[in-house]
């Protein structure tokens, strides 16, 4: 009996995608359905803004670093190291790679800031995934049809200096350098009928959503001021402030402040009772505010018109659309303000000098996110926010369990001293059983009195 070993076919995706990096210089083929198109482009978009916020926390190319940026790869599921034994799964990751590269770079093409994000994340990214190839390094650059080889001793010597400087603090002794040439890149060009959706990805928000919250009505109108200080990011801040001052604001800002005090808890009654008592401050006849703007109230509320529930605006949104101009107070103050004007309404919020510095040196490297949450660590004196900033509801929630959490350890520390005192006089005990009520109002002030539970029912999750 004759035994034959049976002839291994190899995968068209095997031979498409030999090796877990590429160089994008061929855009994918085939079809995929927009449900597809869509979930691959959001999770590249994860992706990147992943690797933006490890860069910004971590030393480019450290131990740490890379740590964490393989941790984020493997949680995505993209490709980046070679493999023993290679498995279908690699080859589908590698085609998600492939066809989600091609989707953001449409998405990320129609201005000159979207560019520069995408292709500093995308270089860290490619940064790093070519140091995990290790021996495979020439293979690739084989498989690119770059003929690059590796500069002698000799020659790194001479550009020491200069290739030191221009690294930085990502410089490593052992590193290889390449001579490099410039390539010409494929000219793309999008289907009109993705555009929509493209045009939505370049600000797209993929964090929980807080049209619909679980503690309507909690929060009540009396504390928005004291909120205002403690809890609110400067862009919610500033058009607090100025509706304060002015007892108006112009649409923009209606809609930036009016569906995050939607997203906070204010219901639909409250909200009209808000802003019809500013606008009259400011000399709107009562009939105006019913007749002019008490129905687009109720539209974001989706009680007219389409009935559409509007959602809040996340950072993204406030960041790339609809720019202030003259006379307007939303949009993204670390984006859209003059710098010195920045750096007054910070030293106004009482940040530190350096931490001033801190967010301005973030402000002039476009990380308005990061620069944001920077300011929410120094404002609650904590080292790291444990989470990724993207959206101002985000940062009033994350902003009460902290003080929730902080008033809890104040009540168990002056818990003896209480017990004490109750060993006091029955009348003493009467005083100490009335004080709550006493206080409910500076309670109010200072952010008291919010079911802290009921409010952070529904955490934030990435």
């Amino acid at each position: 009996m004759q035994f034959f070993r049976a002839k291994r076919t190899i995968s068209p995706l095997a031979e498409l995608y030999p090796l877990p990096i590429q160089f994008y210089d061929q855009p994918p083929c085939g079809d995929i359905s927009l449900q597809e198109f869509e979930s691959l482009a959001v999770e590249r978009l994860k992706l990147l803004k992943s690797v933006e916020n490890i860069g910004i926390g971590y030393i480019r190319g450290s131990e740490p670093y890379n740590k964490k940026l393989e941790c984020e790869l493997r949680k995505l599921k993209f490709p980046y190291r070679v493999f023993n034994e290679e498995k279908m799964d690699d080859y589908e990751m590698r085609r998600k790679d492939h066809i989600s590269h091609f989707i953001l770079r449409l998405a990320y093409c129609h201005s000159e800031d979207l560019r520069r994000w995408f292709i500093q994340q995308e270089l860290d990214l490619f940064r790093f995934r070519f140091g995990e190839l290790y021996d495979k390094q020439q293979d690739f650059l084989k498989n690119n049809s770059l003929e690059y080889h590796a500069i002698k001793e000799e020659e790194k010597e001479r550009y020491l200096e200069k290739m030191k400087s221009s690294f930085g603090q990502n410089w490593k002794e052992c590193q290889v350098f390449y001579k490099l040439t410039s390539r010409s890149l494929p000219f793309i060009q999008s289907d009109e009928r993705l555009q929509p959706l493209l045009n939505h990805l370049s600000c797209a928000y993929v964090g929980q959503d807080y049209s619909v919250q679980k503690h309507v009505g909690k929060v009540s109108l009396d504390q928005l001021d004291g909120l205002a200080t403690k809890s609110y990011p400067p862009c919610m801040r500033q058009l607090h402030k100025a509706l304060r001052d002015h007892h108006h604001l112009r649409h923009g800002g209606r809609m930036q402040y009016g569906l995050y005090l939607k997203g906070i808890g204010i219901t639909l009654d409250q909200a009209l009772q808000f802003w019809k008592s500013e606008f009259i401050k400011g000399k709107v006849e009562p009939d105006k505010f019913d007749k002019s703007y008490a129905y687009n109230i109720r539209h974001s509320y989706g009680k007219e018109g389409k009935r559409t529930d509007y959602t809040p605006f996340s950072c993204m949104k406030i960041i790339l659309s609809n720019a202030p101009s003259q006379g307007d107070y939303h949009g993204c103050p670390f984006r859209h303000c003059d710098p010195e004007i920045l750096k007054s309404k910070l030293q106004s919020y009482k940040v530190p000098l350096a931490g001033i510095t801190q967010i301005m040196d973030l402000v002039k490297g476009m990380h308005y996110q990061l620069a944001c949450q920077k300011y929410f660590e120094l404002t609650h004196n904590i080292d790291e926010v444990g989470f990724s900033l993207s959206h101002p509801n985000q940062y009033f929630i994350e902003s009460q369990k902290l003080l929730s959490s902080s008033r809890d350890v104040k009540k168990e520390s002056s818990q003896p001293e209480s017990t004490q005192r109750s060993q006091g006089s029955h009348s003493q005990r009467e005083v100490s059983s009335r004080a709550p009520k006493t206080t409910s109002k500076t309670e109010s002030t200072d952010i008291e009195g919010i079911n802290i539970e009921e409010l952070l029912s529904e955490e934030y999750m990435e």
